[in-house]
């Protein structure tokens, strides 16, 4: 149920600043920011005002002025939230910002929870749950492409496709059960022949929407890249080149890496997630053993793997090493075989390298990591890794990691629905897989939602959006 109450919150960032934002919603909106504001023109009254105005004045407290402040005035229902809204700007002082407040709770108001702003535009009907969702990736959108699709989503990129076929969806859904209701005369409403059509139309959309998280979700978080190696071959010191900072421990001695190290890094406008792994050789300490196992994990997890390798050793180890983690990656993965130590190296080595056969998703760079030799090379392969056009490309990309829970439901769904008219079975048992697929497509868009889910969702929102 909805909460009637005004709220307030600061909705700019946290500190100083030239300015600050702070908003009110709800019924009282307007009457609580009369009681403290005052215009030049002692007779304006806001609530007599037009929606969607500016209106500057002072904003007081005990006939003592606090700052002089200009109000945006929306009026419901066209607002962000349905609801009366009234946004303060002020002087971005922490003691402004938080006077204003104390101010605006003492006359009636109450302080906002993470999001409630935004979940008030979706129980009001301004979005659905998807478009609200994707008001969070917005504001933490890193790079254009992040931006881009959050932007979609909010607009309903999203919601428009799934809403078209889940209303067609709907309409053969009521034929077959009002086949049900008529089942001693042996008739067909739905067609089986149209009906296969649209099913195979979602399924191969679900599928679609469904495989583009994998895309998504590198141009939202960035793409995961494991850096793997025996010890002593540089991957730390190439995660360091890479991210320009000393994260990680640069040592001769074996073993240094036990843990994974992790960290995300934007360069030349592409996120990348770098995991440095614990390097991978035959040991009996136990602490280093566990960390090579948390190699190999990320190692599958990984959509790049940067393999490093020591051109100071001879061709045929390098070769023994290249052929295992061959063994151990899918074709779906770059594999990107980093010779490193090309300044001290063995010419033999380097040469043999540079003679071996490469699939289409493998690349070979020479580089020297202490001295960031050819990390350009380097970087401009990774940003290959996953085709960006793709972006440009597909309309809708799903980046939210629910709804990808909730596409593989609903294709599992639809695909019981093709399994079930190729066995012609009974009218009931379709429908009741059709439903399950309409009641997937639902949840995506907040038709069918539950406290559990709303809070889940929300909680993560910053306070004041």
């Amino acid at each position: 149920m909805l909460d009637q109450t005004t709220i307030c919150a600061i909705s700019t960032s946290p500190g100083a600043g030239a300015i600050a934002v702070i908003r009110l919603s709800g019924s009282e909106a307007i009457s609580i920011a009369e009681k403290v504001f005052r215009s030049p023109n002692k007779e304006k009254k806001l609530a007599d005002e037009k929606p969607n105005s500016l209106h500057f004045g002072q904003l007081m407290y005990n006939n003592e002025v606090i700052d002089e402040v200009v109000l945006s005035l929306f009026k419901a229902p066209h607002s962000f939230t349905g609801e009366d809204i009234v946004e303060i700007s002020c002087h971005g002082s922490t003691y402004i910002q938080q006077k204003i407040l104390e101010i605006l709770i003492e006359n009636g108001a109450r302080m906002a929870l993470p999001g409630e702003f935004t979940q008030r535009a979706f129980l009001n009907g301004k979005m659905d749950l998807s478009q609200a969702e994707a008001v969070a990736d917005v504001i933490a959108s890193s790079n254009a492409a992040a931006h881009k699709l959050a932007i979609n989503q909010m607009r309903g990129g999203f919601s428009k496709e799934i809403g078209v076929l889940r209303d067609q969806l709907l309409h053969f859904t009521a034929m077959v059960e009002l086949e049900l209701d008529f089942s001693e005369e042996d008739v067909e409403f739905a067609d089986r022949t149209a009906l296969r059509n649209l099913t195979e139309k979602i399924e191969e959309l679900l599928r679609k929407l469904k495989d583009s998280f994998q895309l998504g979700n590198a141009i939202k978080n960035g793409i995961p890249v494991a850096i793997v190696g025996e010890t002593n071959v540089g991957k730390s010191t190439l995660l360091n080149a890479l991210l320009n900072e000393d994260k990680a421990i640069v040592s001769d001695i074996h073993g240094t890496t036990r843990d994974v190290i992790e960290d995300v890094v934007n360069i030349h406008g592409t996120a990348f997630r770098f995991f440095d792994t614990a390097g991978i050789r035959e040991t009996e300490d136990h602490i280093e053993n566990l960390g090579i196992e948390r190699s190999y994990s990320k190692l599958e997890q990984a959509t790049v793997v940067l393999l490093v390798v020591d051109t100071n050793n001879p061709y045929e180890l390098v070769k023994s090493r290249i052929d295992k983690i061959r063994e151990r990656i899918s074709g779906n993965q770059l594999l990107i075989i980093v010779a490193n130590k090309i300044d001290t190296g063995k010419q033999e080595t380097i040469q043999q390298l540079d003679l071996l056969d490469m699939t289409d998703r493998e690349k070979l760079v020479f580089i020297a990591a202490r001295d960031k030799r050819n990390l350009d090379e380097l970087i401009d392969h990774m940003q290959h890794a996953i085709s960006f056009d793709a972006a440009e490309q597909q309309d809708v990309i799903v980046t939210n990691a629910r709804h990808f829970e909730i596409l593989k439901n609903a294709h599992e769904a639809i695909l019981r629905v093709l399994n079930g008219l190729d066995d012609g079975i009974p009218g009931d048992l379709l429908a009741q897989d059709i439903r399950e697929c309409l009641h997937y497509m639902a949840e995506i868009t907040g038709e069918i939602s539950t406290h559990e889910v709303l809070g889940h969702i929300f909680k993560n929102f910053c306070i004041g959006k």
